[in-house]
């Protein structure tokens, strides 16, 4: 660990060491934007292997972290998300197996076409450059955002959270063994030798031109301290407030299972429920099974007048609660009258993360994706399926909810821009 990480560092010196991260930072993306796919490949599963040989000292690393979180009286949901098990670590060695394997982006033709006078345009992926990622409790994070960047073409500066301090720099640790067993820059990947929130600050400024795009990953105030101060484009969302919407014609079995595990797989995830709307129709058949199977996994039920008088014991929603992503067992439930009035209650509410429709009918299932506008919207599947692994991206750095550049789970592909490359043979323009 550096010896930076528990010193007292003044506000001048933060801006020093911050400014070499970059300028670091910015020689190793030169070098990355035309290196080798094979040795990208070699770096990432060289990595793997240093992780899977440093299980002990990352699962003792975390230990601390867990420790001193306890301590701070976190939340069982905040533990969850901070916790590294055997099990967690293989999964992390897994991803980035997986994302060392999958294709190449850098330099892949996009489009090509030929104009009548002769010329021949092709639109090709370049990397983006320097990319800036500033995240808080998951240590996974720092294998998954440094395996998607290095694939990418693009360096990376990790700033994990303070929670998350030692288990991150031990994955980190990790993640450079790789770079350099592939004879690539270990300045590729670079991780903030602070816990000081003044360098999240000098990376919200850029690091004089060195940062081309900011990835926060994390809760509200993070996300929303980020949108506010970056100099530097962000690909980001500010809430997961995830909407599932039961149609008349669903099937009760398909509302039962999905909706249980769109809301309790884990509860700390951006992809979990926190709205259920249900059709007014299928009240008596449907609401109850639906509820008590929530209940049954220790769900708390917050519904409006007409849920609060079918079922007993639980607590009416609020205005605050369509606007609140729980982050935890809750779940707010409201009755509609079609599937026009929940479309309309998401365009109110939503975050424009993820909204799923448990339905049969072809024509409803069309209306809701056509009309729904959020970065995922999903028919007859749990929400919890929001993520990069799950598409196929090999992993993500984040999920993007704007609507410039990235949308949805931030992969490999999303984590490059483009060129265009023009062949003549002397033409000239009149």
């Amino acid at each position: 660990m550096s010896a930076l990480a528990g010193a007292i560092i003044g506000t001048d010196d933060i801006a020093k060491i911050m400014a070499q991260l970059g300028e670091k930072a910015r020689a190793a993306a030169r070098v990355l934007a035309h290196a080798d796919p094979k040795a990208k490949t070699l770096a990432l599963n060289e990595a793997a292997n240093a992780l899977d040989a440093a299980r002990a000292e990352i699962l003792e690393a975390n230990a601390k972290d867990i420790e001193a979180a306890k301590a701070g009286g976190m939340s069982a949901a905040f533990l969850d998300r901070l916790a590294l098990t055997d099990a967690r670590i293989s999964g992390i060695i897994e991803a980035l197996r997986t994302v060392a394997e999958l294709p190449d982006p850098v330099g892949s033709t996009i489009a090509n076409w030929q104009r009548p006078n002769g010329l021949d345009i092709s639109r090709v992926r370049t990397p983006l450059g320097v990319i800036g990622v500033i995240f808080e409790s998951r240590p996974n994070v720092t294998a998954d955002a440094g395996a998607l960047c290095l694939k990418a073409g693009n360096a990376v500066i990790l700033r994990g959270g303070s929670d998350s301090f030692h288990s991150s720099r031990a994955i980190h640790t990790c993640l450079q063994s790789g770079l350099q067993a592939a004879g690539l820059p270990i300045d590729a990947i670079q991780i903030v030798p602070t816990r000081d929130r003044a360098a999240v600050g000098e990376m919200l400024k850029g690091l004089d031109g060195n940062i081309d795009v900011i990835v926060p990953r994390g809760g509200k105030s993070l996300v929303g301290r980020v949108q506010a101060e970056a100099r530097v484009p962000v690909f980001s969302h500010l809430e997961g407030i995830v909407h599932i919407y039961v149609d008349k014609s669903a099937a009760l079995e398909t509302a039962v299972s999905v909706i249980a595990n769109a809301k309790m797989r884990r509860t700390g995830i951006c992809g979990a429920a926190e709205t259920l709307l249900i059709h007014r129709d299928v009240l008596d058949t449907h609401l109850r099974p639906i509820l008590d199977a929530l209940i049954e996994k220790g769900c708390e039920i917050r519904g409006d007048e007409t849920v609060v008088g079918q079922i007993a014991d639980i607590a009416t929603a609020t205005e605050e609660d369509w606007r609140t992503e729980y982050e935890d067992a809750i779940i707010s439930v409201k009755v509609v009258d079609d599937a026009q009035a929940a479309i309309d209650h998401i365009a109110t509410y939503s975050s424009h993360h993820t909204e799923a429709v448990i339905a049969e009918d072809p024509l409803v299932v069309e209306k809701f994706f056509s009309e729904v506008d959020s970065a995922i919207v999903m028919h007859n599947a749990s929400t919890q399926f929001a993520d990069g692994g799950e598409f196929g991206f090999g992993g993500e750095i984040g999920i993007a909810t704007g609507k410039m550049h990235a949308r949805g789970p931030v992969g490999v592909e999303q984590l490059t821009s483009f060129k265009y490359l023009v062949r003549g043979n002397g033409q000239i323009r009149p």
